[in-house]
């Protein structure tokens, strides 16, 4: 009799909300926002997107990934607490995916724009030719990420910690925590003091008075700062806050693209599958990082099946590309922390809302309008900070020199970053002056840092896969790894010889190369010589394999 009357009390006594889901929301929504912001301010300002056209078009369905997402994750808490009769569930915080809201932008949606542009197109033509690239890429991932819900335990098997993180690591370490620092001190007054509040109270773990979450704290002393400055500024007489640019209200609304995508797939489909090996290798990031996720959440006392949780990101990220957003979404890994918070289901519940609401209904553009991104962009430095520590905490210390090489392709991408826009710069241009023009040591030396920009995330996974290998003493699977690097090279996926990136058979490459004038400083640098020197790499590692002496126990030492 007590075990059929179990099951009816099951789920009864579910406290879903408590006075810590109030910290949650806002540790949970802020991040959200500072996605937003960033991904509007990233396209809009390094790239020169019309504002009106990511307010309108791309910011919509993107923050519906996450009503989405964090609704079915609320679902799934108030399951969990019928099945198991805890009354104490922590719903699974999910949001938009850090590496992929600069991944999407810097290496997909803004180049794609740009190249659009040279190419002809009018702003508003480009835009969209950009947008439906970008949403191509987040219906690629969504489906990519429904499939390996089945096979996530598999995947994890397959490919080392160190390859998936190292790639993580590099995108953190040098894109994550760079560039936003770079904003950040832009003006820095106001952005040092918010980035003060976030290292004492997120990464040192001091508590701000009234229990008031660290991010928020930042955002509102950086915010007084930042105004009080303005204020001061105007006052005596100066130009304020730089005369930026604000952008039109947004309307209010959904996009429904679906119709014109699949008309204008059609005819581009070969110009979206270039981008690829950019997107899956994200997607692929946030199937581990969900599968790390679900077990960290299971540590603290929270089951959640893991294959249910992956299918749900991936229907929130389907759910995001349909209505026109351009970011995946993914399980946040700091469910203890939102757990250790007190929060259950409220803080899901209400961020959903807050975060749905703001899109679609256009009052972000307000929030882009009044919050200044140097008080933001902190809390993505921290966010850098938490990842690539996490990065080592959960990969295997001899594996460490794996996660460091994985971090070298980030650092060329980086350069790469600086030099383009000197490249392209209107004096050099009005000048006359152009890549080939250069001296023969200066044009080696950027085709260099290209080719090792190029596909920097999937280079990274596969030289970092290959390491960890080859320190377990696995020389065949080592190898094998770099024979794919090198297939991957021969048609562009990664080292590219163009600037472009684009993927086309070697001697269409070659040719191109001949026509840019790279040619002659990086003869030695085709895609034949790039897969004939990994092809070497994985010969001599099964040569050392069958032939080598394995370490003693001496070539441990610490």
């Amino acid at each position: 009799m007590d075990d059929a009357a179990e099951p009816s009390r099951r789920g009864l006594g579910y406290e879903w909300a408590s006075k810590g889901d109030v910290n949650a929301f806002f540790g949970l929504m802020l991040d959200n926002v500072s996605g937003l912001i960033i991904t509007t301010s990233l396209l809009v300002n390094a790239f020169e997107f019309p504002a009106s056209f990511v307010l309108r078009n791309m910011i919509p369905g993107t923050a519906l990934g996450v009503l989405v997402g964090d609704l079915i994750f609320s679902v799934m808490a108030f399951r969990l607490s019928s099945k198991s009769g805890k009354p104490h569930v922590t719903a699974m915080p999910l949001g938009l995916d850090t590496p992929s809201i600069f991944g999407t932008a810097l290496l997909i949606v803004g180049p794609a724009f740009v190249a659009a542009k040279g190419g002809g197109m009018e702003e508003l033509e480009a835009a969209r030719h950009a947008w439906y690239i970008g949403i191509g890429m987040l219906l690629a991932s969504g489906v990519f990420k429904v499939l390996c819900a089945p096979a996530s335990g598999w995947i994890r098997r397959v490919v080392p910690r160190a390859g998936l993180l190292g790639s993580l690591a590099a995108i953190a370490l040098v894109v994550i925590s760079f560039l936003p620092l770079t904003i950040t001190v832009s003006d820095p007054v106001p952005g040092l003091v918010a980035l003060a509040v976030i290292l004492a109270t997120l990464t040192a773990r001091w508590r701000l008075p009234w229990g008031m979450p660290g991010a928020l704290g930042a955002v509102l002393v950086g915010s007084a700062v930042y105004y009080g400055l303005l204020l001061v500024d105007r006052l005596l007489g100066g130009p304020g806050a730089g005369g930026e640019t604000l952008p039109v209200v947004a309307a209010a609304g959904l996009p429904m693209p679906m119709g014109d995508w699949f008309d204008w797939m059609q005819g581009n489909w070969p110009d979206a599958l270039n981008y690829l090996p950019i997107a899956l290798p994200l997607a692929l990031a946030t199937v581990v990082g969900g599968i790390d996720c679900t077990e960290s959440a299971a540590a603290a006392g929270d089951d959640y099946p893991t294959g249910q949780i992956i299918f749900a990101e991936g229907l929130a990220t389907l759910a995001a590309g349909v209505f026109g957003g351009v970011i995946q979404t993914t399980p946040y890994i700091g469910h203890p922390a939102y757990k250790a918070m007190g929060g259950r289901a409220a803080y899901t519940l209400a961020t959903a809302v807050f975060i749905g609401a703001a899109g679609m209904l256009g009052f972000f553009v307000w929030i882009f309008r009044l919050l200044p991104e140097v008080v933001v962009y902190p809390i993505l430095v921290f966010i850098a900070l938490e990842i690539t520590a996490q990065s080592f905490l959960a990969t295997p210390r001899k594996h460490y020199p794996a996660l460091a090489l994985a971090v070298v392709p980030a650092l060329a991408y980086l350069i790469n970053l600086s030099i383009k826009p000197v490249l392209a710069d209107p004096a050099l241009l009005e000048a006359g002056i152009g890549f080939e023009d250069l001296a023969e040591g200066t044009r080696r030396s950027l085709e260099t840092v290209t080719m090792l920009a190029g596909g920097f995330i999937l280079t990274s996974l596969l030289w970092a896969t290959a390491l960890a290998r080859l320190i377990d003493g696995r020389f065949r699977s080592s190898a094998m790894t770099f024979l794919l690097a090198g297939a991957l090279a021969l048609f562009g996926v990664i080292h590219s010889p163009l600037p472009s990136e684009r993927l086309m058979l070697p001697t269409t490459a070659v040719a191109q190369m001949k026509t840019e004038g790279r040619f002659g400083a990086s003869r030695l640098q085709t895609p034949f010589h790039w897969a004939i020197s990994y092809a070497g790499m994985a010969g001599i590692l099964l040569a050392i394999g069958r032939f080598g002496r394995p370490p003693g126990p001496e070539d441990h030492e610490e």
